[in-house]
């Protein structure tokens, strides 16, 4: 299967050489390039795209505001057909790698990726894997606890409602940033039975990765910033 990306940042040189290394890949094709995020969200109306990498700032439209409106309907819940977008940063920790998260990415990587890990985390998003570890998360969150929202005041067992007792368990797991592995041995389940338990409430609360999972159990004040397991 061919992995259709484009490529989106106003440094044409970057595109470049992003175009070059994925143009050598079997498996990948480069559908479009936009030099910005309004530019990109017009080209998705035409243009059939599986992956985008994206960069954060943009003029006219930025990486964030791009990000939102191809991974968001107006109400705030997740596009299911949306493509996977990849955030690309200079710094690790970004706020705005950050926001995009919460906008809807599936993960950020650094611009000055090796080049074969920038391939290996296209065909991770693509296979509906996420790029960014939970744990990276929820440091970012223990950084910028400060400009973000204050969580949802309802109480956050509304934001589970769907889920079984034994689901809640291991959400809340995933949501402090436990691997399938670190989950089993808590629970003393098996990984593959973790491992289906993670698809299910994935599918059930709408979230397309584990990175996400820890953005909703922030915002419904499921764990605190600078919490400790």
């Amino acid at each position: 299967m061919t992995i259709r990306v484009m490529l989106v940042d106003d440094q044409e040189l970057l595109r470049t050489g992003f175009r070059m290394i994925l143009q050598s890949q079997g498996d990948i094709e480069i559908a479009a390039e936009a030099g910005d995020g309004a530019q990109a969200v017009e080209l998705l109306r035409r243009t059939e795209v599986d992956v985008i990498l994206m960069d954060v700032r943009m003029p006219r439209l930025d990486g964030v505001q791009a990000t939102r409106r191809i991974c968001l309907a107006e109400d705030g819940s997740p596009l299911p057909n949306a493509p996977h977008v990849l955030i690309l940063t200079t710094f690790d920790l970004d706020e705005y790698a950050f926001a995009a998260l919460k906008a809807g990415a599936s993960g950020f990587l650094l611009k000055d990726v090796p080049p074969t890990e920038l391939v290996a985390a296209i065909r991770a998003v693509h296979g509906g894997d996420a790029v960014v570890a939970p744990t990276t998360t929820r440091r970012m969150i223990d950084r910028f606890a400060e400009v973000l929202p204050t969580p949802h005041s309802s109480p956050g067992s509304n934001a589970l409602g769907p889920l079984t007792e034994r689901e809640r368990e291991v959400f809340l797991l995933v949501a402090q940033g436990l691997s399938n592995g670190e989950i089993a041995a808590r629970l003393v389940l098996s990984e593959a039975t973790v491992k289906t338990h993670v698809g299910r409430i994935l599918a059930k609360l709408g979230l397309r990765d584990r990175v996400q999972a820890v953005v909703l159990a922030y915002e419904a004040g499921l764990i605190r910033a600078g919490a400790t397991d």
